[in-house]
């Protein structure tokens, strides 16, 4: 009989070592989109899976102050401020990112793929007129009660010091065997106290795909949603978290920490809570948990 195979790692282990590769432009995010979804029926997932040892740099960026415009009004930023919202890097890099996914090298099927959390770190104030180098590499997979998490790491310099970093997690699911640890049985807490209601337009996906360029179907129309088991369109996560940071606010060091726990479909109304650093996004009249997280000063006390 042959012995069972030891559990994976409860950690992301990176690749031995990268190969550097450096762009001259920002890739274009709807033919990687494609090209994901064509390899996707080919890629079985495994947390023991080799990594692209890529490590994509783009050098000399420079904001669009245009987009950057249209992604405060969809997001709720102040506009005309020169500085970066807290989240607008993730936009930056998120091009690169997907050509890692959506390369022949990335062990999990773009398709499907849900954005499970996001860890950011800014370590000072980021002027949107300022020239940012940004680099993007996956950092690991890890088993998940649900199938495999890969963590992509994006980071962001200016004169050659790290400002801005961010550790996301991507879920592919699949069939597990028994390994990841098991989901708490703990009760869950008690929502904030609300702060905010919103009534969330039907176009929310179309008008944050506009500004941040990712149009992946399940966020613009019920019918493309439809054609992924979604009953209507959904927003992106990384509009939900904007939203409530905006609401929220950071100061110019900081850290921010989220989870996506559960999709908003559109339209629809969510209630905002917040508590100290802790906020979170709730809908069913307060009872369904869609985002929580933190965000506070960096460094960390």
């Amino acid at each position: 009989m042959t012995p069972a195979a030891p559990p994976p790692p409860a950690s992301p282990t990176p690749p031995t070592e990268h190969t550097t590769r450096t762009l001259t432009g920002v890739p274009a995010l709807a033919p990687l989109l494609a090209r994901g979804a064509l390899l996707s029926p080919l890629r079985r997932p495994r947390p023991d899976a080799d990594l692209p040892r890529t490590r994509l740099v783009l050098p000399g960026l420079r904001v669009d102050p245009a987009r950057l415009a249209a992604y405060e009004r969809v997001c709720g930023f102040p506009t005309g401020a020169d500085a970066l919202p807290v989240t607008y890097p993730h936009v930056l890099g998120f091009p690169m990112a997907m050509r890692l996914m959506s390369g022949r090298g990335f062990p999990l099927p773009v398709l499907g793929l849900v954005h499970t959390s996001i860890g950011i770190t800014r370590r000072a104030a980021m002027p949107a007129t300022g020239e940012y180098g940004l680099t993007t590499y996956v950092e690991g997979l890890v088993p998940h009660r649900r199938g495999t998490e890969a963590s992509v790491v994006t980071e962001v310099r200016a004169g050659g010091d790290l400002v801005w970093e961010s550790r996301s997690t991507y879920l592919a699911r699949h069939r597990t065997a028994g390994h990841a640890p098991e989901e708490s049985s703990a009760a869950p807490p008690e929502p904030l106290p609300t702060r905010a209601e919103w009534r969330l337009a039907g176009d929310v996906g179309r008008r944050y795909g506009a500004a941040s360029g990712d149009r992946n179907p399940i966020h613009l129309y019920p019918l493309t949603a439809r054609l992924f088991g979604f009953p209507r369109a959904i927003a992106h996560g990384m509009w939900t978290v904007a939203r409530c940071l905006a609401e929220h606010g950071t100061p110019d060091a900081a850290t921010v920490r989220a989870s996506f726990r559960a999709p908003v479909l559109l339209p629809g109304t969510v209630t905002y809570g917040a508590e100290g650093g802790r906020f979170e996004l709730r809908g069913g009249e307060g009872r369904r948990p869609h985002l929580s997280g933190e965000a506070g000063p960096w460094p960390v006390a």
